[in-house]
Protein backbone atom coordinates (compact mmCIF):
# COMPACT_ATOMS: atom_id res chain seq x y z
CA UNK A 1 0.00 0.00 0.00
CA UNK A 2 1.37 3.26 -1.07
CA UNK A 3 2.15 6.11 1.52
CA UNK A 4 -0.13 8.34 -0.66
CA UNK A 5 -2.75 6.43 -0.20
CA UNK A 6 -3.27 7.98 3.43
CA UNK A 7 -3.61 11.31 1.93
CA UNK A 8 -5.88 10.33 -0.79
CA UNK A 9 -8.18 9.05 2.09
CA UNK A 10 -7.87 11.96 3.78
CA UNK A 11 -8.78 14.20 1.03
CA UNK A 12 -11.75 11.98 1.02
CA UNK A 13 -13.49 13.87 4.15
CA UNK A 14 -13.01 17.37 3.76
CA UNK A 15 -13.83 20.17 5.91
CA UNK A 16 -17.03 20.59 3.94
CA UNK A 17 -20.77 20.90 4.45
CA UNK A 18 -20.85 17.21 4.71
CA UNK A 19 -18.18 16.46 6.70
CA UNK A 20 -18.64 14.34 9.87
CA UNK A 21 -17.43 17.57 12.49
CA UNK A 22 -20.69 19.22 10.55
CA UNK A 23 -23.10 16.05 10.76
CA UNK A 24 -22.88 16.00 14.81
CA UNK A 25 -25.32 13.13 15.66
CA UNK A 26 -27.92 15.03 17.80
CA UNK A 27 -28.60 12.04 19.95
CA UNK A 28 -27.01 8.39 20.52
CA UNK A 29 -28.65 6.35 17.92
CA UNK A 30 -30.27 3.87 19.12
CA UNK A 31 -29.78 1.23 16.48
CA UNK A 32 -26.04 1.75 16.49
CA UNK A 33 -25.98 1.65 20.55
CA UNK A 34 -28.10 -1.74 20.35
CA UNK A 35 -25.62 -3.57 18.29
CA UNK A 36 -22.63 -2.46 19.92
CA UNK A 37 -23.88 -3.74 23.06
CA UNK A 38 -24.79 -7.40 21.83
CA UNK A 39 -21.19 -7.34 19.77
CA UNK A 40 -19.59 -6.20 23.31
CA UNK A 41 -21.80 -8.98 25.50
CA UNK A 42 -19.66 -11.39 23.73
CA UNK A 43 -16.39 -9.68 26.04
CA UNK A 44 -18.25 -10.67 29.55
CA UNK A 45 -16.97 -14.10 28.83
CA UNK A 46 -13.52 -13.50 29.31
CA UNK A 47 -14.37 -11.01 31.66
CA UNK A 48 -15.77 -13.28 33.89
CA UNK A 49 -13.53 -15.83 33.45
CA UNK A 50 -10.72 -13.88 35.04
CA UNK A 51 -12.69 -12.91 38.27
CA UNK A 52 -14.40 -16.24 38.57
CA UNK A 53 -10.50 -17.77 37.96
CA UNK A 54 -9.37 -15.83 40.68
CA UNK A 55 -11.24 -17.58 43.35
CA UNK A 56 -12.28 -21.24 41.93
CA UNK A 57 -8.00 -21.17 41.57
CA UNK A 58 -7.86 -21.40 45.29
CA UNK A 59 -10.42 -24.56 45.86
CA UNK A 60 -9.10 -26.43 42.62
CA UNK A 61 -5.77 -26.28 44.08
CA UNK A 62 -7.06 -28.21 47.20
CA UNK A 63 -9.39 -29.97 45.37
CA UNK A 64 -6.91 -31.49 42.35
CA UNK A 65 -4.31 -31.24 44.78
CA UNK A 66 -1.52 -28.97 42.22
CA UNK A 67 1.28 -27.38 42.71
CA UNK A 68 1.56 -23.60 42.51
CA UNK A 69 3.37 -23.88 38.74
CA UNK A 70 0.27 -25.95 38.05
CA UNK A 71 -1.88 -23.30 39.31
CA UNK A 72 0.06 -20.82 36.94
CA UNK A 73 -0.44 -22.87 34.24
CA UNK A 74 -3.87 -23.49 34.24
CA UNK A 75 -4.68 -20.05 34.88
CA UNK A 76 -2.44 -18.76 31.56
CA UNK A 77 -3.53 -21.02 29.40
CA UNK A 78 -6.55 -19.57 28.51
CA UNK A 79 -4.31 -16.48 27.40
CA UNK A 80 -2.00 -17.98 25.64
CA UNK A 81 -4.35 -20.24 23.56
CA UNK A 82 -6.58 -17.24 22.99
CA UNK A 83 -3.40 -16.04 20.84
CA UNK A 84 -4.58 -18.65 18.02
CA UNK A 85 -7.92 -16.96 18.09
CA UNK A 86 -6.82 -13.57 17.99
CA UNK A 87 -4.56 -14.75 15.04
CA UNK A 88 -7.00 -16.34 13.43
CA UNK A 89 -9.62 -13.94 13.62
CA UNK A 90 -8.51 -11.32 11.24
CA UNK A 91 -8.32 -13.74 7.91
CA UNK A 92 -11.93 -15.49 9.51
CA UNK A 93 -13.51 -12.15 9.81
CA UNK A 94 -12.46 -10.68 6.51
CA UNK A 95 -13.42 -14.67 5.23
CA UNK A 96 -17.05 -15.17 7.06
CA UNK A 97 -17.86 -11.50 8.04
CA UNK A 98 -17.99 -9.64 11.39
CA UNK A 99 -20.86 -11.21 12.78
CA UNK A 100 -20.52 -14.90 12.26
CA UNK A 101 -17.23 -14.47 13.84
CA UNK A 102 -18.84 -13.04 16.53
CA UNK A 103 -21.13 -16.35 16.84
CA UNK A 104 -18.02 -18.80 16.41
CA UNK A 105 -16.39 -17.10 19.38
CA UNK A 106 -19.47 -17.74 21.60
CA UNK A 107 -19.82 -21.21 20.42
CA UNK A 108 -15.87 -22.25 20.84
CA UNK A 109 -16.17 -20.10 24.47
CA UNK A 110 -19.54 -22.65 25.22
CA UNK A 111 -17.55 -25.72 24.26
CA UNK A 112 -14.30 -25.09 26.76
CA UNK A 113 -16.78 -23.53 29.17
CA UNK A 114 -18.68 -27.47 29.37
CA UNK A 115 -15.19 -28.72 29.84
CA UNK A 116 -14.17 -26.34 32.47
CA UNK A 117 -17.91 -27.33 34.63
CA UNK A 118 -17.60 -30.99 33.78
CA UNK A 119 -13.69 -31.30 34.46
CA UNK A 120 -12.58 -34.31 37.00
CA UNK A 121 -9.12 -33.61 36.23
CA UNK A 122 -5.95 -31.62 35.80
CA UNK A 123 -5.92 -32.52 31.95
CA UNK A 124 -9.95 -32.39 31.38
CA UNK A 125 -9.51 -28.66 33.15
CA UNK A 126 -6.55 -27.59 30.49
CA UNK A 127 -8.47 -28.84 27.80
CA UNK A 128 -11.61 -27.23 28.43
CA UNK A 129 -9.59 -23.67 29.06
CA UNK A 130 -7.30 -24.00 25.76
CA UNK A 131 -10.59 -23.92 23.75
CA UNK A 132 -12.21 -21.56 26.02
CA UNK A 133 -9.12 -19.43 25.15
CA UNK A 134 -9.64 -19.96 21.53
CA UNK A 135 -12.99 -18.42 22.03
CA UNK A 136 -11.80 -15.67 23.85
CA UNK A 137 -9.26 -14.57 21.03
CA UNK A 138 -11.79 -14.24 18.63
CA UNK A 139 -14.33 -12.12 20.62
CA UNK A 140 -11.04 -9.54 22.04
CA UNK A 141 -10.33 -8.69 17.97
CA UNK A 142 -13.95 -8.63 16.76
CA UNK A 143 -16.10 -7.04 19.11
CA UNK A 144 -14.14 -3.33 19.17
CA UNK A 145 -14.36 -4.05 15.12
CA UNK A 146 -17.85 -4.18 14.60
CA UNK A 147 -18.06 -1.86 17.56
CA UNK A 148 -16.00 0.32 15.74
CA UNK A 149 -17.35 -0.42 12.07
CA UNK A 150 -20.81 0.78 12.79
CA UNK A 151 -20.21 3.54 14.95
CA UNK A 152 -20.78 7.01 14.02
CA UNK A 153 -17.16 8.80 14.29
CA UNK A 154 -18.43 11.59 17.21
CA UNK A 155 -18.90 8.64 19.37
CA UNK A 156 -17.15 5.73 18.34
CA UNK A 157 -15.07 6.13 21.45
CA UNK A 158 -18.08 5.14 23.74
CA UNK A 159 -19.24 2.53 21.66
CA UNK A 160 -15.68 0.48 21.28
CA UNK A 161 -14.79 0.80 24.49
CA UNK A 162 -18.15 -1.13 25.11
CA UNK A 163 -16.53 -4.34 25.07
CA UNK A 164 -13.85 -3.38 28.33
CA UNK A 165 -16.86 -2.35 30.16
CA UNK A 166 -18.44 -6.01 29.54
CA UNK A 167 -15.16 -7.51 30.05
CA UNK A 168 -15.13 -5.17 33.71
CA UNK A 169 -18.93 -6.24 34.44
CA UNK A 170 -17.88 -9.88 33.67
CA UNK A 171 -14.87 -9.73 36.45
CA UNK A 172 -17.44 -8.45 38.73
CA UNK A 173 -19.94 -10.76 38.25
CA UNK A 174 -17.06 -13.48 38.48
CA UNK A 175 -16.52 -12.53 42.18
CA UNK A 176 -19.72 -12.01 43.01
CA UNK A 177 -20.41 -15.94 41.76
CA UNK A 178 -17.27 -16.94 43.84
CA UNK A 179 -18.33 -14.80 46.90
CA UNK A 180 -22.06 -16.76 46.73
CA UNK A 181 -20.37 -20.55 45.77
CA UNK A 182 -17.41 -20.40 47.98
CA UNK A 183 -19.65 -22.18 50.56
CA UNK A 184 -20.32 -25.13 48.61
CA UNK A 185 -18.39 -28.52 48.85
CA UNK A 186 -15.28 -27.59 46.98
CA UNK A 187 -15.20 -30.34 45.07
CA UNK A 188 -18.93 -28.92 43.38
CA UNK A 189 -17.99 -25.24 44.18
CA UNK A 190 -15.32 -24.35 41.79
CA UNK A 191 -16.80 -26.42 38.25
CA UNK A 192 -20.13 -24.70 39.06
CA UNK A 193 -18.26 -21.37 39.07
CA UNK A 194 -16.09 -22.09 35.42
CA UNK A 195 -19.62 -24.29 34.03
CA UNK A 196 -22.36 -21.21 34.33
CA UNK A 197 -19.90 -19.39 31.76
CA UNK A 198 -21.71 -21.36 29.38
CA UNK A 199 -24.77 -19.43 29.74
CA UNK A 200 -23.94 -16.02 28.44
CA UNK A 201 -22.36 -17.98 25.56
CA UNK A 202 -25.71 -19.45 24.72
CA UNK A 203 -27.65 -16.25 25.35
CA UNK A 204 -24.79 -14.05 23.31
CA UNK A 205 -24.60 -16.69 19.89
CA UNK A 206 -28.48 -16.44 19.79
CA UNK A 207 -28.76 -12.49 20.22
CA UNK A 208 -25.94 -12.13 17.40
CA UNK A 209 -27.76 -13.88 14.61
CA UNK A 210 -30.42 -10.40 14.34
CA UNK A 211 -27.57 -7.94 14.27
CA UNK A 212 -26.80 -6.59 10.70
CA UNK A 213 -22.99 -7.11 9.47
CA UNK A 214 -21.14 -4.73 9.21
CA UNK A 215 -21.11 -1.88 6.32
CA UNK A 216 -17.73 -1.73 5.72
CA UNK A 217 -17.35 -5.35 5.41
CA UNK A 218 -20.33 -5.17 2.81
CA UNK A 219 -18.78 -3.06 0.88
CA UNK A 220 -15.43 -4.65 0.48
CA UNK A 221 -17.85 -7.52 -0.79
CA UNK A 222 -19.25 -4.85 -3.34
CA UNK A 223 -22.52 -5.36 -1.49
CA UNK A 224 -23.18 -1.19 -1.54
CA UNK A 225 -27.14 -1.68 -1.24
CA UNK A 226 -26.55 -3.95 1.53
CA UNK A 227 -24.34 -1.26 3.02
CA UNK A 228 -26.48 1.39 2.62
CA UNK A 229 -29.24 -0.65 4.41
CA UNK A 230 -27.43 -0.87 7.96
CA UNK A 231 -26.30 2.80 7.31
CA UNK A 232 -29.68 4.47 7.17
CA UNK A 233 -30.29 2.74 10.76
CA UNK A 234 -27.07 3.31 11.96
CA UNK A 235 -27.45 7.33 11.39
CA UNK A 236 -29.80 10.23 12.29
CA UNK A 237 -30.85 10.95 8.57
CA UNK A 238 -30.60 9.14 4.70
CA UNK A 239 -27.98 11.87 3.98
CA UNK A 240 -25.85 11.36 6.74
CA UNK A 241 -26.01 7.95 5.52
CA UNK A 242 -25.29 8.62 1.93
CA UNK A 243 -22.05 10.67 2.92
CA UNK A 244 -21.07 8.00 5.31
CA UNK A 245 -21.44 5.09 2.49
CA UNK A 246 -19.46 7.61 -0.10
CA UNK A 247 -16.47 7.60 2.28
CA UNK A 248 -16.24 4.07 2.87
CA UNK A 249 -16.79 3.18 -0.88
CA UNK A 250 -13.81 5.76 -1.52
CA UNK A 251 -11.55 4.09 1.06
CA UNK A 252 -12.33 0.78 -0.19
CA UNK A 253 -11.50 1.64 -3.82
CA UNK A 254 -8.15 3.20 -2.61
CA UNK A 255 -7.54 -0.34 -0.28
CA UNK A 256 -8.55 -2.17 -3.68
CA UNK A 257 -5.41 -0.46 -5.95
CA UNK A 258 -3.54 -4.11 -4.40
CA UNK A 259 -4.91 -6.14 -7.00
CA UNK A 260 -7.74 -7.80 -6.08
CA UNK A 261 -11.76 -7.06 -7.23
CA UNK A 262 -13.54 -6.73 -3.82
CA UNK A 263 -16.22 -8.95 -4.69
CA UNK A 264 -13.36 -11.91 -4.57
CA UNK A 265 -11.86 -10.59 -1.62
CA UNK A 266 -11.50 -12.37 1.57
CA UNK A 267 -8.02 -10.76 3.52
CA UNK A 268 -5.78 -12.37 1.01
CA UNK A 269 -2.20 -10.21 0.63
CA UNK A 270 -3.23 -8.04 3.74
CA UNK A 271 0.30 -9.78 5.77
CA UNK A 272 2.44 -8.85 2.80
CA UNK A 273 1.28 -5.09 3.47
CA UNK A 274 1.47 -5.34 7.26
CA UNK A 275 4.77 -7.54 7.63
CA UNK A 276 7.05 -7.79 4.25
CA UNK A 277 6.31 -4.18 2.99
CA UNK A 278 4.51 -2.11 5.04
CA UNK A 279 4.67 1.86 3.96
CA UNK A 280 5.58 4.34 6.71
CA UNK A 281 2.15 4.84 8.09
CA UNK A 282 1.68 1.23 8.20
CA UNK A 283 4.63 0.53 10.24
CA UNK A 284 3.69 3.63 12.47
CA UNK A 285 -0.53 2.36 13.11
CA UNK A 286 1.70 -1.32 13.98
CA UNK A 287 3.85 0.28 16.45
CA UNK A 288 1.04 1.89 18.00
CA UNK A 289 -1.04 -0.66 18.32
CA UNK A 290 1.34 -3.34 19.12
CA UNK A 291 2.59 -1.13 21.77
CA UNK A 292 -0.47 -0.25 23.52
CA UNK A 293 -1.53 -4.23 23.81
CA UNK A 294 2.37 -5.25 24.86
CA UNK A 295 1.43 -1.97 27.51
CA UNK A 296 -1.72 -3.43 28.35
CA UNK A 297 -0.59 -6.50 29.65
CA UNK A 298 2.90 -5.85 30.50
CA UNK A 299 1.37 -3.47 33.42
CA UNK A 300 -0.02 -6.69 35.00
CA UNK A 301 -3.38 -5.86 35.66
CA UNK A 302 -4.66 -9.50 34.52
CA UNK A 303 -1.98 -11.11 37.12
CA UNK A 304 -3.13 -8.75 39.91
CA UNK A 305 -6.36 -9.25 39.59
CA UNK A 306 -5.95 -13.40 38.72
CA UNK A 307 -3.72 -13.55 41.82
CA UNK A 308 -4.87 -11.22 43.96
CA UNK A 309 -6.04 -13.43 46.43
CA UNK A 310 -3.00 -14.79 47.07
CA UNK A 311 -1.35 -10.98 47.20
CA UNK A 312 -3.88 -10.14 49.99
CA UNK A 313 -3.48 -14.18 51.76
CA UNK A 314 0.59 -13.42 51.95
CA UNK A 315 -0.89 -9.70 53.66
CA UNK A 316 -2.79 -11.35 56.34
CA UNK A 317 -6.26 -12.00 55.25
CA UNK A 318 -6.15 -15.39 55.24
CA UNK A 319 -11.06 -15.85 55.72
CA UNK A 320 -11.73 -17.20 51.80
CA UNK A 321 -15.06 -15.26 52.73
CA UNK A 322 -13.11 -11.91 53.47
CA UNK A 323 -10.50 -12.46 50.19
CA UNK A 324 -13.85 -12.61 47.56
CA UNK A 325 -15.27 -9.40 49.56
CA UNK A 326 -12.04 -7.43 48.82
CA UNK A 327 -12.45 -8.79 45.24
CA UNK A 328 -16.00 -7.95 45.04
CA UNK A 329 -14.76 -4.27 46.34
CA UNK A 330 -11.89 -4.25 43.62
CA UNK A 331 -14.46 -5.31 41.10
CA UNK A 332 -16.76 -2.48 41.65
CA UNK A 333 -13.95 0.35 41.96
CA UNK A 334 -13.04 -0.92 38.51
CA UNK A 335 -16.71 -1.36 37.01
CA UNK A 336 -17.35 2.36 38.29
CA UNK A 337 -14.22 4.30 36.55
CA UNK A 338 -14.43 2.39 33.32
CA UNK A 339 -17.69 3.34 32.74
CA UNK A 340 -17.15 6.83 33.49
CA UNK A 341 -14.11 6.50 30.88
CA UNK A 342 -16.75 5.27 28.40
CA UNK A 343 -18.60 8.38 28.81
CA UNK A 344 -16.35 11.00 28.80
CA UNK A 345 -14.31 9.51 26.33
CA UNK A 346 -15.58 11.15 22.69
CA UNK A 347 -15.41 14.46 25.28
CA UNK A 348 -12.20 14.38 26.47
CA UNK A 349 -9.99 12.54 24.23
CA UNK A 350 -8.14 9.13 24.07
CA UNK A 351 -4.58 10.44 24.58
CA UNK A 352 -5.68 12.71 27.59
CA UNK A 353 -7.59 9.51 29.91
CA UNK A 354 -4.74 7.32 27.98
CA UNK A 355 -1.92 9.24 29.85
CA UNK A 356 -3.42 9.68 33.42
CA UNK A 357 -4.52 6.41 33.23
CA UNK A 358 -1.22 4.54 32.82
CA UNK A 359 0.58 7.67 35.59
CA UNK A 360 -1.87 6.84 37.38
CA UNK A 361 -0.98 3.40 37.68
CA UNK A 362 2.49 3.75 37.47
CA UNK A 363 1.74 5.39 41.18
CA UNK A 364 -0.65 3.05 42.63
CA UNK A 365 1.43 -0.19 42.06
CA UNK A 366 4.57 1.53 43.92
CA UNK A 367 2.13 2.39 46.71
CA UNK A 368 1.01 -1.01 46.43
CA UNK A 369 4.48 -2.16 46.39
CA UNK A 370 5.79 0.10 49.50
CA UNK A 371 2.64 -2.15 51.43
CA UNK A 372 3.73 -5.10 50.79
CA UNK A 373 7.27 -4.48 51.06
CA UNK A 374 6.55 -3.10 54.94
CA UNK A 375 4.01 -6.59 55.35
CA UNK A 376 6.66 -8.54 54.27
CA UNK A 377 8.90 -7.43 56.89
CA UNK A 378 6.34 -7.11 59.57
CA UNK A 379 4.98 -10.11 62.19
CA UNK A 380 2.59 -7.95 63.44
CA UNK A 381 0.63 -7.23 59.83
CA UNK A 382 -0.98 -3.92 61.03
CA UNK A 383 -3.91 -2.71 59.64
CA UNK A 384 -2.79 0.92 58.54
CA UNK A 385 -0.26 -1.86 55.55
CA UNK A 386 -3.24 -3.84 54.68
CA UNK A 387 -5.50 -1.26 53.84
CA UNK A 388 -2.83 0.73 51.80
CA UNK A 389 -2.72 -2.73 49.75
CA UNK A 390 -6.08 -2.69 49.20
CA UNK A 391 -6.83 1.00 48.40
CA UNK A 392 -3.44 1.07 45.93
CA UNK A 393 -5.00 -2.65 44.34
CA UNK A 394 -8.17 -0.88 43.71
CA UNK A 395 -6.09 2.21 42.42
CA UNK A 396 -4.36 0.00 40.04
CA UNK A 397 -7.31 -1.42 38.75
CA UNK A 398 -9.06 2.05 39.01
CA UNK A 399 -6.58 3.74 36.56
CA UNK A 400 -6.73 0.37 34.13
CA UNK A 401 -10.21 1.05 33.59
CA UNK A 402 -10.03 4.97 33.07
CA UNK A 403 -7.05 4.61 30.83
CA UNK A 404 -4.98 1.22 28.87
CA UNK A 405 -8.59 -1.07 29.37
CA UNK A 406 -11.06 0.68 27.07
CA UNK A 407 -9.19 2.68 25.24
CA UNK A 408 -6.23 -0.40 24.18
CA UNK A 409 -9.82 -1.67 22.47
CA UNK A 410 -10.52 1.50 20.43
CA UNK A 411 -7.47 2.07 19.13
CA UNK A 412 -6.56 -1.31 18.06
CA UNK A 413 -9.95 -0.80 16.65
CA UNK A 414 -9.59 2.36 14.56
CA UNK A 415 -6.28 3.63 13.49
CA UNK A 416 -5.76 0.51 10.96
CA UNK A 417 -7.56 1.40 7.36
CA UNK A 418 -10.13 -0.48 6.04
CA UNK A 419 -8.48 -3.30 4.25
CA UNK A 420 -5.81 -3.63 7.09
CA UNK A 421 -8.51 -3.54 9.66
CA UNK A 422 -9.34 -7.28 11.13
CA UNK A 423 -6.17 -8.95 10.23
CA UNK A 424 -4.09 -5.75 11.90
CA UNK A 425 -6.37 -5.64 15.01
CA UNK A 426 -6.03 -9.22 15.32
CA UNK A 427 -2.27 -9.20 14.80
CA UNK A 428 -1.70 -6.47 17.96
CA UNK A 429 -3.96 -8.51 20.24
CA UNK A 430 -2.30 -11.55 19.46
CA UNK A 431 0.65 -9.72 21.14
CA UNK A 432 -2.01 -8.62 23.85
CA UNK A 433 -2.79 -12.31 24.37
CA UNK A 434 0.99 -13.45 24.24
CA UNK A 435 2.05 -10.58 27.23
CA UNK A 436 -0.89 -11.63 29.21
CA UNK A 437 -0.30 -15.75 29.37
CA UNK A 438 3.40 -15.35 29.96
CA UNK A 439 2.38 -12.49 32.83
CA UNK A 440 -0.09 -14.67 34.42
CA UNK A 441 2.00 -18.09 34.01
CA UNK A 442 5.32 -16.55 35.25
CA UNK A 443 3.68 -13.76 38.04
CA UNK A 444 3.47 -16.54 41.20
CA UNK A 445 7.13 -17.55 40.51
CA UNK A 446 8.88 -14.30 40.03
CA UNK A 447 7.15 -13.09 43.40
CA UNK A 448 8.86 -16.25 45.04
CA UNK A 449 12.22 -14.36 43.69
CA UNK A 450 11.50 -11.02 44.63
CA UNK A 451 8.24 -11.03 46.66
CA UNK A 452 5.14 -9.01 45.41
CA UNK A 453 6.54 -6.34 46.46
CA UNK A 454 9.52 -6.18 44.05
CA UNK A 455 6.81 -7.10 41.54
CA UNK A 456 4.94 -4.15 41.81
CA UNK A 457 8.04 -1.94 41.77
CA UNK A 458 8.70 -3.42 38.73
CA UNK A 459 5.14 -3.03 37.00
CA UNK A 460 5.56 0.73 38.39
CA UNK A 461 8.79 1.12 36.34
CA UNK A 462 6.80 -0.37 32.89
CA UNK A 463 3.89 2.05 33.14
CA UNK A 464 6.31 4.70 33.83
CA UNK A 465 7.93 3.27 30.22
CA UNK A 466 4.69 3.26 29.14
CA UNK A 467 3.39 6.65 29.80
CA UNK A 468 6.75 8.19 27.89
CA UNK A 469 5.81 5.56 25.19
CA UNK A 470 2.12 6.80 24.88
CA UNK A 471 2.91 11.07 24.97
CA UNK A 472 5.42 10.40 21.84
CA UNK A 473 3.61 7.67 19.83
CA UNK A 474 0.06 7.81 20.19
CA UNK A 475 -2.04 10.66 18.02
CA UNK A 476 -5.41 11.75 18.97
CA UNK A 477 -8.22 10.36 16.92
CA UNK A 478 -11.36 11.70 18.66
CA UNK A 479 -14.05 13.22 16.83
CA UNK A 480 -12.54 11.64 13.04
CA UNK A 481 -13.86 9.18 10.83
CA UNK A 482 -12.41 5.73 10.34
CA UNK A 483 -10.98 6.92 6.90
CA UNK A 484 -9.71 10.26 8.15
CA UNK A 485 -7.50 8.67 10.70
CA UNK A 486 -4.75 7.20 8.50
CA UNK A 487 -3.77 10.73 7.00
CA UNK A 488 -2.92 11.07 11.31
CA UNK A 489 -0.22 8.39 10.65
CA UNK A 490 1.42 10.71 7.83
CA UNK A 491 2.33 13.47 9.98
CA UNK A 492 5.53 12.45 12.21
CA UNK A 493 5.00 15.11 15.01
CA UNK A 494 0.77 13.88 15.02
CA UNK A 495 0.96 12.90 18.74
CA UNK A 496 3.38 15.66 19.94
CA UNK A 497 1.16 18.57 17.89
CA UNK A 498 -1.97 16.54 20.12
CA UNK A 499 0.07 17.15 23.11
CA UNK A 500 0.02 21.03 22.41
CA UNK A 501 -2.89 21.15 21.68
CA UNK A 502 -4.31 19.41 24.42
CA UNK A 503 -2.20 21.86 27.15
CA UNK A 504 -3.31 24.81 25.12
CA UNK A 505 -7.83 23.12 25.70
Amino acid sequence: MADTEFAQVQAISPEGVHSPRNIKPRRLNKYALACALLASTNSILLGYDIGVMSGAVLFIKENLKISSTQVEIVVGVLNISSLIGSLASGKTSDYIGRRYTIVLAATTFLIGALLMGLAQSFSFLMAGRVIAGIGVGYSLMIAPVYSAEISPAMVRGFLTSLPEVFIVLGILVGYIVNYALSGLPQHFNWRLMLGLAAIPSILIGVGVIAMPESPRWLVMQSRTGDAKQVLIKISDTVQEADFRLGEITKAASISDQSGSSSANWHGQGVWKELLLRPSRPVRRMLIAAIGINFFMQASGNDAVIYYCPEVFKDAGIHSKKMLFGVNVIMGSAKTLFVLLSALFLDRLGRRPLLLLGSAGMAFSLAGLGMGSKFLEHSDTKPVWAIVLCVVAVCGVVSFFSVGLGPITWVYSSEIFPLRLRAQGSGLSISVNRLVSGVMSMTFLTISKKITFGGVFFVLAGIMIVATVFFYIVMPETKGKTLEEIGALFENKNASIDDGREMRET
